[in-house]
Formats: structure tokens, sequence, C-alpha cells
């Protein structure tokens, strides 16, 4: 991890204080973005920019709660955008484009009819690889997910060896 990358890192920790598992959730959801990432061969500009938007992507959250009571999808998707902004600013070293992309997948994360991009996919994917395993969730819903949602090879094989045993995966098409 780079030292920019780490500074924001700690920005999100800082703004999440006294909330340890939702750090704990952005750390992970950062771990297997940059790993998809890697494995999908990102070029650097659009992986440095994943990576961020991984570490930022819920922190509309505090802020929801604060404003709705609720940390539902869309009032995270509407709360969270100026606080990446403020933080991605604060950090220092990401371009003006950057920051308007990170904006726009934390603003659209749990919006799952419109990816537009690699960076977007990945995202998604590497949450719901979270999220499934801390929502304890069915293999009926991991299948489901895996066949809605995953595109990337990485992150399809990343959510097979963890979710599904080679019987519960399905048929490989031909």
């Amino acid at each position: 991890m780079d030292r920019k990358t780490a500074k924001l890192l700690s920005l999100m920790a800082e703004y999440n204080e006294g909330d340890p598992k939702q750090v704990q959730h952005s750390l992970k959801v950062h771990s297997f973005a940059a790993a998809i990432a890697a494995q999908e061969a990102l070029d650097a500009e659009t992986a440095d920019t994943l990576e961020a938007a991984a570490l930022m992507h819920d922190v509309g959250i505090r802020k929801a709660r604060e404003v709705y009571g609720s940390s539902a999808g869309p009032y995270q998707e509407e709360q969270g955008p100026p606080i990446a902004e403020r933080l991605m600013n604060a950090c220092g070293g990401y371009t003006q484009r950057q920051i308007g992309r990170v904006m726009y997948l934390v603003g659209h994360h749990h919006t799952y009819d419109s990816i537009d991009g690699i960076d977007y996919q990945i995202l998604v994917e590497a949450d719901f690889l979270v999220n499934l395993f801390e929502q304890n969730e069915s293999q009926d819903a991991v299948r489901s997910v895996r066949e809605r949602i995953f595109r990337t090879e990485a992150g399809t094989r990343l959510l097979d060896t963890m979710f599904l045993t080679t019987y519960d995966r399905p048929p490989k098409k031909c």
C-alpha cells in the first residue's frame, strides 16, 4: 500500500471513530478490490481510484444514520460523496478526476443496474464478497448474487472459492 492510500485509510478510520466494525469492513472491501484489480490488470490510475473508492464506499453510513435514522443503501449513496470528497482533499495527492469518480462510485455502490466501468464492477464485487460473509448469507443467496452481479473472472473465482464447493457451483457454459 502506498503512502497516499495509507493516509486515506487513516482518515477513513478517524472519520469512523468508535466504529471498528465499519473500519474493518472497509479494509476488507479494499483488500478484495485491490486483489481483483491486480488480477484483472487495471491500469495504475484506475486501480488507485478504485482503492480510494473501496476505502470510502461506506463513509455515508454515519451521516445517513444521523439524518434519517437508517443506513439503508440509498441514504449512504446520498450522504457519502461529499464526505469522500472532503477526506480525499484532506489527504492530498488525488486528481479532481479521481475525486469525482470516487464520489460517483460512493454515490452508486448500492445501485447494480447501471454499472459503467471496471472500477465500479470490482467495487461492487468486493463489497459483496465481504457482505455475503458478514451477513452469513445462504448458498441460494450466494448463487443468486453470482448470477446477477459478478462479471470479473477474478471476483467470480474468489466468490466460488470462498462460498461454493464444486458441487454447489453452476455448471460451466459451453
